[in-house]
C-alpha cells in the first residue's frame, strides 16, 4: 500500500466546501421541516459553516446560492467569512424559482425571459468579483415535458449563445462548472441532461469551462467513476456536488446510500491526479438535511469524503498495475477490496491529532455547545430555507 506519511500529507491539504443551503431548512415536496436554531440570513449559515470547519480543519469554503444569499454588501459578507476563517466558494446561480422560468430559463422561446435569465447569471458573476470566489456553478432545469412543446436542437442553440455571453464575462482566474441532470423538473427532455452534453458545450466553450459532477444526477446503473476518469483525462472535470441517494435526486449525505461508490469515485480521482491542486478539481457538498440535525450531517459528509479518500490513496498502485498487466482480474480486483476494507479511522484521528484537532470531528462540535446556543440565541426572525 501506499507510504503512510504520504497519504497523511494529502489528507492534511485535502479540502471540501459545504453548502450554504446545507444549514438552512428544507424539506420534500410535500413539505419543509424547520428545526430550532436554524441560520437567518448568509451571515449566521457562514457562522454555521465555521464550526464545520473548526471541527473538520478541512472546509474553508462555503458556496453560496444567489438570491437565496443575496446581501447588501458582499465585502462585508466577505469580511465575515474571513473573520470566521472562512472564504466564499463557488457562487450558484438560480433560475428556476422564478415564474418567468416555467417553460426555461436561458432556453425559453421568450427572448424577454433568455435576457432576465443572462442577467442574473452576469449579476452572479459581478459577485464573484465582489466575494473573490473562482467559481461559477450552473444547473438548469430548463427542458420539455411533452414531445412537441418545443424545438429540442433550437433550445441547444439558445443555451449555447447565453453560456457564451456568460463565458465572455468572466475574469483572469474564474471558471464556469457546468452541472447537469438526467431528469426533473423536466421529464421529457432536460435542456442539459448528461455529461456529455455538459462536455460539448465545455468543450466550445474554451478552458474556463468545466463539468461538475453531481454524483446524484444519473440513471441508476451508471458508472460514474467513468465519467470521472474520462473528465480527468480530459482536464475537463471541474468538481463534485457530492451527495448520496437511493433512487434520484435525493441529497443525502455524502456517501451514505453506497460508500463502496464514493471509494470507486475517489479511486480514479486519486490515480489520475484530481487530488492534486494544480488540478483545481473543486470537492465540494450538495445536499439539504430535512430530518437529521444540519451541522452534524454536515461534519459526517466531510468525514465520509475523507475517509473514502484515506481509502483510495491506501491502494497499492504498483500491485494493481502488476494485475492489470498481467491480466489477472481477480488479483487486480482484490487489490481495490482490500484498500476498501481497511478501517481507515483511526488514520484520521492520527491526522486530526497530528494537526492540533479533536480525532473526533462530531464530538468535538457536540462539546462546542453550539446547537443550545444558536436555538436560543437565534429566536425570532425568519429561519433561512429553499428561497431564502
Amino acid at each position: 500500500m501506499s507510504e503512510r506519511p504520504a497519504v497523511k500529507d494529502v489528507l492534511k491539504a485535502q479540502r471540501i466546501e459545504t453548502p450554504s443551503w446545507g444549514y438552512g431548512n428544507s424539506g420534500t415536496r410535500f413539505k419543509v421541516f424547520a428545526q430550532p436554531g436554524v441560520p437567518r440570513d448568509p451571515f449566521e449559515k457562514l457562522a454555521d459553516a465555521a464550526q464545520v470547519h473548526a471541527a473538520t480543519g478541512v472546509a474553508p469554503k462555503v458556496s453560496l446560492h444567489i438570491p437565496w444569499d443575496r446581501v447588501e454588501d458582499y465585502g462585508k459578507l466577505t469580511a465575515h467569512a474571513a473573520d470566521l476563517g472562512l472564504e466564499i466558494g463557488a457562487i450558484n446561480a438560480n433560475v428556476f424559482q422564478d415564474d418567468d422560468y416555467k417553460l426555461g430559463s436561458v432556453t425559453n422561446p421568450d427572448p424577454r425571459v433568455r435576457r432576465k435569465a443572462v442577467e442574473h447569471l452576469l449579476e452572479c458573476v459581478d459577485i464573484m468579483d465582489a466575494t473573490g470566489s473562482r467559481d461559477l456553478k450552473l444547473w438548469f432545469s430548463d427542458g420539455t415535458n411533452y414531445p412537441g412543446q418545443d424545438d429540442v436542437a433550437a433550445r441547444q442553440g439558445r443555451l449555447a449563445e447565453a453560456l457564451a455571453q456568460v463565458y465572455a464575462r468572466l475574469g483572469e482566474g474564474q471558471r464556469m462548472l457546468l452541472e447537469y441532470k438526467l431528469f426533473e423538473p423536466a421529464f421529457y427532455t432536460m435542456d442539459v441532461p448528461d455529461w456529455g452534453t455538459a462536455y460539448a458545450h465545455c468543450l466550445k466553450l474554451g478552458p474556463k469551462a468545466q463539468v461538475v459532477v453531481d454524483t446524484g444526477h444519473h440513471a441508476p446503473g451508471t458508472n460514474i467513476e467513468f465519467i470521472v476518469a474520462f473528465l480527468l483525462r480530459e482536464g475537463k472535470l471541474g468538481g463534485f456536488d457530492f451527495n448520496s441517494r437511493f433512487y434520484a435526486d435525493d441529497d443525502l449525505m455524502a456517501g451514505a446510500a453506497d460508500p463502496f461508490q464514493l471509494f470507486r469515485i475517489m479511486h480514479e480521482v486519486a490515480g489520475n491526479g484530481g487530488l492534486a491542486a494544480e488540478t483545481g478539481v473543486a470537492f465540494m457538498l450538495d445536499q439539504c438535511h430535512n430530518i437529521e440535525a444540519k451541522i452534524p450531517a454536515v461534519i459526517r459528509s466531510v468525514m465520509n469524503v475523507q475517509e473514502a479518500t484515506a481509502k483510495a490513496l491506501l491502494v497499492d498502485r504498483q500491485a494493481l498495475a502488476a494485475a492489470q498487466s498481467d491480466g489477472d482480474v481477480l488479483g487486480a480486483n482484490a487489490v481495490l477490496m482490500d484498500a476498501f476494507a481497511t478501517d481507515v479511522r483511526p488514520l484520521l484521528a492520527e491526522v486530526r491529532a497530528e494537526t492540533g484537532l479533536h480525532p473526533d470531528p462530531l464530538a468535538a462540535y457536540r462539546a462546542t455547545g453550539w446547537a443550545e446556543k444558536t436555538t436560543a440565541g437565534r429566536a425570532g426572525g425568519a429561519q433561512a430555507g429553499w428561497g431564502a
